[in-house]
């Protein structure tokens, strides 16, 4: 280490912020302008922008648990927009251009990293779908393409290419794909929004929400009754158990997603690869463990165990992708809570109770919307309801007039 930088490490005019830490635990009060539901990624980024571009700082975030502790802790961390649908392609490509500036914008580190992302076709079919997504992308500003086997094997010399008897025909590479920090995350937002005057409550569940007339007009919580003009229900997994307190029924159904991580070894793997014939993908951590994921539970459930079936089929398909992975060591295995609608895209907007906001339905794609959602949905509700053009396609409506964005096959491991 040179000597300068270990000299100004250690002297006593060292730049400390010395708010960086979050305020300390307070009561509640008996009145806010928004209360947010939900203290996970796109709840603390709905408070930043409203406190930050909207001048809307009278706001509660009610975590029952802890910051992030959430699925947003629970995801594997991938940042991308090579999605299949216009309107999917165009909300996520806004996404991935707020991560890029997210950690100037806080002046904190979410220790983001682009490094592509590969996904495989193994079929003529997967080739033609993969062709159809890369011109979606193009035409949206995305940069998405198709790629032939000799390029996949300069991307990642290391990839078997004839897993399971599954030849790599063609691969979709997505130079946009990319990683960062979830908890950084969450804490740069929280941090934010908490400086500008928001309140963040953990530990604070919400029993009840209180609706008259059709309005919402407040929210009961194991620490007291508190009224709001606005509730913004981001919940995640537990969307529909939430809205039931409200009075109405989410077209939703709840699965818990795995995903586990090995111990770390030198680097050799700098994309993301996933394969959605063999329901993995792997990407290795800044640390050095390597990451697998794959599709979710085959069954509804609220409950984020660990199971060994999924393990081992997991782990099998990993190793086609990387034979010599095998002789590594798993260190842990955990799983999130993902709220999934039939058409696999999310629901934002209006609920059929007035100034009553809905951010949820986002399966196994919640972390990589984060900062696209907590805009539009701070712009939602600093407007009074009125939908942001972006999100009018993922309103709740949709499933009444059968104005379904079907992304089912834009998984980077497939469902």
């Amino acid at each position: 280490m040179p000597f300068s930088l270990l000299k100004y490490g250690l002297h006593n005019d060292y730049p400390f912020e010395k708010d960086a830490d979050l305020p300390p635990p307070k009561k509640l009060k008996p009145n806010y302008d928004v209360v947010i539901i939900g203290g996970g990624g796109h709840g603390v980024a709905t408070a930043y922008y409203l406190a930050k571009y909207h001048g809307i700082t009278n706001v509660a975030i009610l975590e029952k648990g802890y910051l992030g502790g959430g699925n947003t802790a629970r995801n594997t961390a991938v940042i991308r927009s090579n999605y299949l649908t216009p309107e999917g392609v165009k909300f996520y490509s806004q996404s991935v251009k707020l991560f890029e500036g997210l950690a100037n914008e806080f002046d904190f580190n979410i220790m983001y990293s682009k490094r592509g992302q590969l996904t495989l076709a193994h079929t003529d079919a997967a080739v033609r779908g993969f062709r159809q997504r890369a011109e979606i992308n193009k035409h949206f500003g995305g940069k998405t393409e198709l790629v032939d086997p000799q390029q996949i094997r300069e991307l990642v010399p290391s990839l078997n290419m004839n897993p399971a008897d599954l030849p790599v025909l063609a691969g979709l590479w997505h130079m946009d794909g990319a990683t960062a920090r979830h908890d950084a995350v969450a804490w740069g937002y929280a941090k934010g929004a908490t400086q500008r005057g928001v309140e963040l409550h953990q530990l604070t569940e919400v029993t009840d929400v209180l609706v008259e007339n059709n309005r919402v007009t407040g929210v009961k919580t194991n620490r007291g009754t508190v009224t709001c003009g606005a509730v913004v229900q981001a919940v995640a997994g537990h969307s529909s158990l939430l809205a039931a307190k409200a009075g109405f029924k989410m077209p939703l159904l709840s699965y818990p997603l795995q995903a586990m991580v090995t111990q770390p070894v030198k680097p050799f793997l700098d994309p993301l690869v996933s394969s959605p014939a063999l329901h993995c993908y792997v990407q290795q951590t800044g640390r050095g463990e390597l990451v697998f994921g794959g599709g979710s539970d085959p069954y509804p459930l609220y409950n984020t165990r660990s199971t060994l079936d999924l393990k081992e089929s997991l782990l099998a398909h990993a190793i086609e992708l990387f034979p010599f992975m095998a002789n590594l060591r798993l260190l842990r295995q955990w799983a999130g809570l993902t709220d999934m609608t039939s058409d696999y895209s999310p629901i934002m907007g209006l609920s059929p109770v007035d100034n009553y906001y809905l951010d949820a339905g986002w399966g196994t794609w919640g972390f990589k919307s984060t900062p696209i959602c907590g805009k539009t949905m701070a712009q939602l509700v600093a407007s009074g309801g009125q939908v942001p053009e972006l999100i009018q396609p993922f309103s709740m409506a949709r499933f009444q007039s059968f104005q379904q964005v079907n992304e089912m096959g834009a998984t980077a491991a497939s469902h």
